[in-house]
């Protein structure tokens, strides 16, 4: 009973949101090691209610997918981030995570399309990121979406690479353009030689077929 009461609360937190202005985006940034410089930054959504603080995505998404307001959500997340990073200097570049709710909706693609053409961001400087899982179920229109993302020019970046099931055949099968390893690899470094030699085959992996790679968590 507690836990449906605090679903139906944080319903109702999410329908007031938009409203009352409580949805935030902050930008972690991301950066190539080799040259020492910042390449871009990832929109991260916050939700930061007047009483109760920040309440974590991990509480509100899952909420936001089953009630079907991830798609509102996501379409504000995509105009925001871009009309920001549009102002960024041109080398930087705007990474957004797709829900597999999102992947689902049949007009995804030329949602992004106007959103980006409205902003004035180049396709080139954005990235979006979709997990394992949702790749697992991806039915004919998820693929026909991601398609015409790619025929954007928008770079497809494979999320959390190593914690679902990694297949190597979703690599070729989906384009993908980079992979991000989870920070989980990353904050047990140094727990045992396992760990060090499965991030050097994630690394490799990635560079044996010209994908770039990222590591979060650092």
């Amino acid at each position: 009973d507690q836990s449906m009461q605090a679903r139906l609360e944080l319903q109702s937190i999410l329908r007031k949101a938009f409203d009352n202005n409580w949805f935030e985006l902050h930008y972690q940034p991301q950066y190539d090691l080799s040259a020492r410089r910042l390449t871009g930054f990832e929109a991260l959504l916050r939700l930061k209610h007047p009483e109760r603080g920040m309440i974590p995505p991990v509480e509100f998404i899952p909420v936001a997918e089953e009630t079907g307001l991830i798609q509102p959500i996501g379409e504000w997340i995509m105009r925001e981030a871009c009309a920001t990073a549009a102002t960024w200097p041109d080398q930087l570049s705007l990474a957004i995570n797709l829900s597999p709710a999102q992947l689902r909706e049949s007009k995804l693609a030329e949602t992004v399309h106007k959103i980006m053409t409205q902003t004035g961001l180049k396709p080139e400087r954005l990235e979006v990121e979709i997990t394992e899982g949702l790749l697992m179920d991806a039915s004919d229109l998820t693929m026909t979406e991601l398609d015409h993302l790619k025929e954007l020019g928008i770079a497809l970046v494979m999320d959390d690479f190593g914690t679902g099931y990694s297949s190597l055949s979703y690599l070729w099968r989906f384009a993908f353009d980079k992979i991000k390893i989870d920070k989980s690899f990353v904050h047990n470094l140094g727990a045992g030689r396992n760990v060090e030699s499965l991030l050097k085959s994630i690394i490799n992996i990635g560079q044996s077929l010209d994908l770039r790679v990222i590591a979060e968590g650092v």
